[in-house]
C-alpha cells in the first residue's frame, strides 16, 4: 500500500531546491524527534550529495529520550551530517544551532561572504516556528495545520547567515505504509488520508508493544487487553463512547487516543526505531523487486504478442 499526497506541490518544491542548491553550503532538516525517520523528506537525500547537513530533532519534550540519543547516533554515522535537540517552543538553543551551522563550514564562516543556509522540513514539524526564533521576530506564519509554507522565503540572521526556506510539503508516494500512520499519528498529514480509527488502532498497537506502561496509566486500564481493538473498546467504555445499545464508538475512541497522544498526554513516546525502520526499508526492497519483475514480464510478453 503506497499512500499519495500534494504531488503537484512536491514538483514545485523539487524544482525550487534544485535550483538554489548549488548556491547553498549547508541545509538545515527539521525533524520531528518521534519521528526522525518518517519526518525526513527522501527527496533530499537524492540532491544533497555530500553537502553539510544539520538535522533538527525537534519536539524533543514529546519524545523518549532514550530513543532520541540511539536516532542521534545513527544519523550521524554519515560524516556530513550533525544532529541537534531542540524544542523549537523555546529558544534556548537557537545560539547553539547558529554556532554549530558556523562551525560546519568553517571556510566561509571565516571570510567576507555570507553563509548560505536552506531550511526545509515537511509539514507540521516545527520548522516555521524555528524560523521565527531564528530571526528573532515573527516570518512564517504558524500552526498545526499541516503545509502552511507556500513559497520560498529569504531571511538574513546574525554572523552572516542567510536562510532560504523552502514550502513544507511531503513526498508524493510514501513506499513504507508505516511512515504514513505515523505521519498521521502525530498530525503531519490531513486525517482526510486516512481514517481516524485506522490511525488510533494502529497507534495503539504499538503502544500496547512499546509503551504498554504509558498506555494502561492514562487511559486507566485495570488490565492490558490482548489486541488493539479491545484496548480502544476498553477506552470507550471508560470515557462513556458509547452509542445505542451499549456498543463503542471507534470514532469517536479515535478522536480522543489521537488528541491525547498528539498533546504529549501519555509521555515521551518516538514511533519508530532504527532497527524497525530497517526491517520496513527491507520489506520495501521486496516489494520494488516484486513490482520491477512484473513490469519487466509485462513488456516481454507485450513484445512477444506484438510479434
Amino acid at each position: 500500500m503506497a499512500i499519495q499526497w500534494y504531488p503537484g506541490h512536491m514538483h514545485k518544491a523539487s524544482k525550487e531546491m534544485k535550483k538554489i542548491l548549488p548556491q547553498v553550503d549547508l541545509i538545515i532538516e527539521v525533524l520531528d524527534a518521534r519521528l526522525p525517520f518518517s519526518s525526513q523528506n527522501p527527496m533530499l537525500a537524492e540532491l544533497r550529495g555530500d553537502k553539510p547537513c544539520i538535522k533538527v530533532l525537534n519536539k524533543i519534550d514529546l519524545a523518549d529520550p532514550e530513543l532520541t540519543t540511539i536516532w542521534q547516533s545513527h544519523l550521524e554515522q554519515d560524516i556530513n551530517v550533525k544532529t541537534l535537540t531542540m524544542n523549537a517552543q523555546q529558544n534556548d538553543r537557537i545560539a547553539d544551532l547558529i554556532s554549530l551551522a558556523l562551525k560546519m563550514v568553517p571556510n566561509k564562516a571565516q571570510g567576507v561572504k555570507n553563509v548560505q543556509t536552506m531550511i526545509m522540513g515537511i509539514p507540521n514539524v516545527g520548522k516555521s516556528t524555528l524560523i521565527n526564533s531564528l530571526a528573532g521576530r515573527h516570518i512564517a506564519k504558524t500552526g498545526n495545520e499541516p503545509a502552511i509554507t507556500k513559497m520560498q522565503q529569504r531571511i538574513k540572521l546574525d554572523k552572516g547567515i542567510v536562510l532560504h526556506d523552502t514550502p513544507g510539503v511531503l513526498w508524493p508516494n510514501l513506499e513504507n505504509p508505516h511512515s504514513g500512520y505515523r505521519l498521521a499519528i502525530t498530525g503531519a498529514i490531513k486525517e482526510t488520508a486516512i481514517d481516524n480509527d485506522d490511525i488510533a488502532l494502529y497507534a495503539v498497537e504499538y503502544l500496547l508493544e512499546s509503551y504498554p506502561d504509558l498506555l494502561q496509566r492514562r487511559f486507566d486500564l485495570p488490565d492490558l487487553p490482548d489486541s488493539g481493538i479491545q484496548a480502544m473498546e476498553s477506552i470507550g467504555s471508560k470515557r462513556g463512547c458509547l452509542r445505542s445499545g451499549g456498543r463503542v464508538d471507534l470514532e469517536r475512541v479515535a478522536k480522543i487516543i489521537l488528541t491525547e497522544v498528539r498533546a504529549g498526554m501519555l509521555g515521551q513516546i518516538t514511533w519508530e526505531t532504527p532497527d524497525i525502520v530497517e526491517h520496513e526499508w527491507n520489506e520495501v526492497l521486496v516489494v520494488r523487486e516484486q513490482k520491477a519483475a512484473k513490469k519487466a514480464a509485462r513488456k516481454q510478453k507485450h513484445r512477444q504478442s506484438s510479434r
